[in-house]
């Protein structure tokens, strides 16, 4: 436990360098909360050197328990600590709804309680931003590549952490290096989705933080109207095209910028089967609202569709209309589509489409099984046999998300919540996609929660980014047993 601390504190030292950006910007904008940036900063430096301090005859290399217990502890203080700036810039605002913005940041859920955001100080928006920035490829990962110069190895925080249930592929010989590869990927993306915004119409600061929810597939805004205060065709179109770059897996784009070909790509069978979902949906949801009359031509709807339908499926949640007004059917389909869009290995949530494909393998296996009963069928993806451990690994963690679904709506139903706001409010934080349906829903936000029901969502949050087992498993005895 101590160990665990010990690198808990070289984590939050660290985590105060993320200051520096809004530090520099309210520089820039004179928006009058520099020093208050810069206490925030030197309050996490000197509580992270203060548990070295106390710990440092603990050093040691990390279990794999060791890792869990880390990652989750991690970003439940840096959440905490990241309230601080908020806290301070906003003086009316509790601590329960500064805990659940800097959460819905660092889970790069992009769900928020905040209004006012045309007019809110460039620092403080710039910090929410940055947030799904950082969480998007996960801070853990980034503290791994530099925790080992302070002598603390890091392959248990990266198996614990990394989303996806293929954890110990490695794309370079050290876990430090994948962990800059992966970085160096997800700056170089991020800067064309910036210069694309830009050239799309954005003025350069909302350009660097939209692109920063959108790496990060946040959907945080500076605007309260979201991406549809734009009205712009050639924004979404941008946006549509760097969601789905970010819904891919990050190895992908690592090897494809290596090789320099898009070999990659066409070998990808989530990626395959992502772009198919996706389609067939935008399809099926535009001619739906299309013949049911909600905008007057089927361009309009194709525009409108396509974009939130990405927005929410990818878990980004950018918003330019009120979908939720929709016929019921579509924004429905637009929120369990949620659940499994996102590649594994992405910056999104949900359950990941290669566990879908797992399930659906499977499935079909079992059905052949019942009218050929002594053949031998294994379950393939990417054409690799998947081992039977996997697959059960796989249907253990759909039993606990759907389980974790369930316990988490039925708490909000006994604070007197409505199904249809419970459900998807859920859905969306356990997803990490921000709006959902109801008193959540994309016309207005989580500002109207009551504090338990603020405190479950950030529950689900936390759970959603971890992947579940990295949390629950805290909760078993054996956990616990030397």
């Amino acid at each position: 436990m101590l160990a665990v601390i010990n690198v808990l504190g070289s984590m939050l030292m660290l985590f105060s360098v993320t200051y520096l950006m809004p530090i520099v910007t309210s520089l820039i904008y004179s928006d009058g909360l520099f020093v208050d940036f810069v206490y925030a900063a030197f309050g996490c430096l000197a509580a992270g050197a203060g548990l070295v301090a106390l710990t440092r005859r603990h050093k040691r290399e990390l279990r794999s328990r060791d890792g869990f217990l880390l990652v989750t502890l991690a970003w439940v203080f840096m959440s905490a600590i990241a309230t601080v700036p908020f806290l301070i810039a906003l003086p009316g605002l509790s601590f329960t709804d500064a805990f659940f913005e800097a959460m819905s940041g660092l889970s790069t859920t992009g769900a928020t309680v905040l209004t006012g955001l045309d007019t809110m100080a460039p620092s403080l928006n710039l910090w929410r931003h940055a947030l799904i920035w950082y969480g998007g490829m996960g801070i853990i990962v980034l503290v791994v590549a530099i925790l080992p110069m302070l002598g603390v190895g890091g392959m248990q925080l990266y198996k614990a952490e990394t989303p996806g249930p293929v954890k110990n592929e490695k794309l370079t010989p050290r876990i430090t290096q994948t962990a800059r590869a992966l970085w160096v990927v997800y700056f170089l993306i991020t800067l064309a989705c910036i210069g694309s915004l830009r050239l799309a119409g954005m003025n350069w600061f909302d350009a660097i933080c939209h692109a920063f929810s959108t790496m990060g597939l946040g959907g945080f805004s500076t605007r309260d109207a979201s991406i549809g205060a734009y009205d712009s065709v050639r924004i979404e179109l941008v946006l549509i095209v760097f969601m789905l770059i970010s819904a891919m897996n990050f190895s992908r784009h690592f090897i494809a910028w290596q090789q320099r070909s898009l070999r990659t790509y066409a070998t990808d069978a989530e990626a395959r089967a992502m772009f198919w979902l996706l389609g067939v949906a935008i399809l099926g949801v535009t001619v739906y609202i299309w013949m049911h009359g909600v905008y007057p031509s089927f361009w309009t709807c194709l525009r409108h569709v396509a974009f939130n339908l990405v927005a929410f499926s990818t878990t980004s949640g950018f918003v330019t209309q009120d979908y939720a007004a929709w016929p019921a059917f579509a924004p429905m389909v637009i929120v369990m589509l949620s659940c499994y869009t996102c590649n594994t290995g992405s910056t999104g949530g949900g359950i990941k489409m290669f566990r879908s494909l797992v399930l659906l393998r499977q499935a079909t296996r079992e059905l052949f099984l019942l009218v050929h009963p002594q053949a031998v069928t294994p379950v393939k993806i990417r054409n690799q046999v998947v081992s039977n451990h996997i697959v059960f690994a796989v249907l253990a963690f759909v039993v606990l998300y759907f389980g974790t679904v369930v316990t988490l709506t039925f708490m909000l139903l006994a604070s007197g919540m409505d199904f249809i706001s419970a459900f998807t409010a859920i859905i969306a934080t356990i997803n990490n996609a921000g709006p959902g349906l109801g008193v959540v829903g994309p016309a207005s936000n989580y500002q109207g929660l009551t504090d338990f029901q603020t405190w479950v969502c950030s529950l689900a949050m936390l759970l959603g980014r971890l992947e579940i087992f990295s949390v629950l498993v805290l909760l078993t005895p054996t956990f616990w047993r030397k």
